[in-house]
């Protein structure tokens, strides 16, 4: 709805969907296109010799609801900024609404000043977007709730919780005694809700990062995993160094089965290679970000990849038709 000068409520009316899709993740974008069943919009993405970048759309997106997908992992500020030359080159071409989709959000892990002289890097990458032209954006399972704030643009930040919890709950008959676990105490309030909707009992793990090294070493195990089957339950795996030190730490007080659960697969470095060597019986993620061939085959079988397009695609259909988000979850 929006108020009129004149003090009257009216219905916004925008266009059909346009959605388009920057370089990151062709697959899911078309994923979604599928699930809508609708064309994905061609555009030109060029990068010129010195490294810039060139955008140009096919066609024209005058008055319609357009939705830009993509996801800013690896490589970063290539996939960052082809994101907000995709928005400036919409609202150039004066489309009614514009709506960032971005299943992994960049830099969400500089979320506050926590020491002295350092960036709030989270609160940069959303000014950039909403000055770029986004009306809305759309985003999965930030690494800190505080970064919606941000953002002086409406958005849904959605979640895959359900969908890792429905591919849990499919597993748990098989489970000898299963508890959840986090890595990190940071989760332990979302792990909570998986151990209740699960019904099972809790574990954490303390740890403590070293100044900024992205190493961290798991220093101590609250709760009781001995001849249990354990879920540990993350937001993101990027170096996994965290993990490889958690599964570690649970088999030396004696874990039986161990899954790992979390929806980003960053996967940075040699991260896929050190988690494919551990014993660990199945990884479940997502598709946020695309994982390689190369990266896939150091699990040897044991990854499970969850889809998220169904549900962005979904949340996409219900903002184009101005009907409740919070109806999928039950809110």
């Amino acid at each position: 709805m929006a108020y009129t000068s004149h003090g009257r409520h009216e219905k916004m009316m925008y266009g059909g969907i346009k959605l388009y899709a920057g370089t990151s993740c062709p697959t899911m974008a078309q994923k979604i296109a599928d699930y809508l069943r609708i064309n994905l919009m061609d555009r030109d993405i060029i990068e010129f010799p010195n490294e810039n970048l060139f955008v140009k759309l096919h066609s024209s997106v005058r008055g319609q609801d357009c939705y830009v997908m993509q996801t800013t992992s690896p490589p970063v500020h290539r996939n960052l900024m082809e994101l907000l030359i995709l928005i400036q080159t919409l609202r150039l071409d004066s489309a009614a609404r514009i709506t960032a989709v971005i299943p992994y959000l960049c830099y969400a892990r500089s979320d506050k000043k926590d020491q002295p002289r350092v960036p709030i890097t989270a609160r940069l990458v959303a000014d950039m977007i909403q000055t770029a032209g986004a009306d809305r954006y759309i985003t999965m399972d930030l690494h800190a709730g505080q970064i919606q704030g941000f953002f002086s643009i409406p958005g849904d930040v959605l979640s895959a919780f359900s969908l890792q919890l429905d591919y849990l709950k499919s597993l748990k008959p098989n489970m000898v005694e299963p508890v959840v676990v986090t890595a990190d105490l940071g989760f332990a309030k979302k792990g909570r809700n998986y151990a209740a909707a699960l019904d099972v009992p809790m574990a954490f793990i303390e740890k403590r990062r070293a100044g900024n090294d992205a190493k961290a070493k798991a220093l101590n195990l609250i709760g009781n995993v001995h001849e249990r089957d354990v879920i540990i339950v993350d937001d993101e795996v990027d170096t996994g160094g965290s993990m490889v030190e958690a599964v570690h730490l649970l088999k030396e007080n004696g874990a039986r089965d161990i899954y790992i659960s979390f929806v980003h697969p960053s996967l940075s470095a040699n991260a896929a290679e050190k988690l494919g060597a551990l014993p660990v019986k199945q990884f479940i993620t997502t598709d946020t970000i695309p994982i390689s061939k190369e990266k896939e085959a150091f699990f040897t079988g044991r990854l499970r990849i969850l889809t998220i397009s169904k549900l962005i695609g979904e949340v996409i259909r219900r903002a184009n038709e101005g009907r409740s988000v919070g109806e999928l979850f039950n809110e």
